[in-house]
C-alpha cells in the first residue's frame, strides 16, 4: 500500500521527504540524459533544502551499493532458477540489469539517503492546509 505520510511513499515516488508533495527531481524521468542528477534546491510547498550540506548525497553512494546487490541477486533468481538459464547467461543477465536500471538505483539511493535525515510532516502538506481552512 503506497499512501502519503509513509517513508516507502516518498522513496518510491521521489517526492520530498518532509511533505510528499513535489518531486525532488527537475525531470521525473530518470532515463533523461543529463537529467538524472538535477534536483531542485528546496520544496516549492514546505521549503525543505534537499542538499543539507555540500556532498550530501556521497552517502547515496553506500545505499546504491546494497540497492545494486538487490537488483543483481533479483536478476540472478529469475535468470538461474526461473528461467534455467546457465551461468554465463546468468552474468549477462546480471551485468544488463544493473546497466539497464543505473538511474533508477541511484535515484532510489539518493531517495533512500534522505529519508534517513527527513521525517514526514502532515501538516505541511497543501491539500492538508486547504481541507484546514
Amino acid at each position: 500500500m503506497l499512501k502519503k505520510g509513509y517513508k516507502l511513499y516518498s522513496i518510491l515516488t521521489g517526492t520530498c521527504p518532509k511533505c510528499h508533495e513535489e518531486s525532488m527531481y527537475v525531470d521525473k524521468n530518470p532515463y533523461r540524459p543529463g537529467h538524472l542528477f538535477k534536483m531542485h534546491e528546496r520544496c516549492s510547498n514546505c521549503n525543505t533544502k534537499y542538499k543539507i550540506e555540500p556532498s550530501f548525497f556521497y552517502g547515496a553512494m553506500y545505499v546504491s551499493y546494497a540497492v545494486g546487490i538487490a537488483f543483481a541477486v533479483a536478476a540472478f533468481v529469475i535468470a538461474r532458477l526461473f528461467l534455467g538459464a546457465d551461468l554465463i547467461t546468468t552474468f549477462i543477465a546480471i551485468v544488463a540489469t544493473m546497466i539497464g536500471f543505473m538511474p533508477v538505483i541511484i535515484r532510489l539511493s539518493r531517495n533512500i539517503w534522505i529519508n534517513f535525515f527527513f521525517k514526514y510532516d502532515g501538516t505541511m502538506s497543501k491539500t492538508t492546509s486547504q481541507h484546514t481552512s
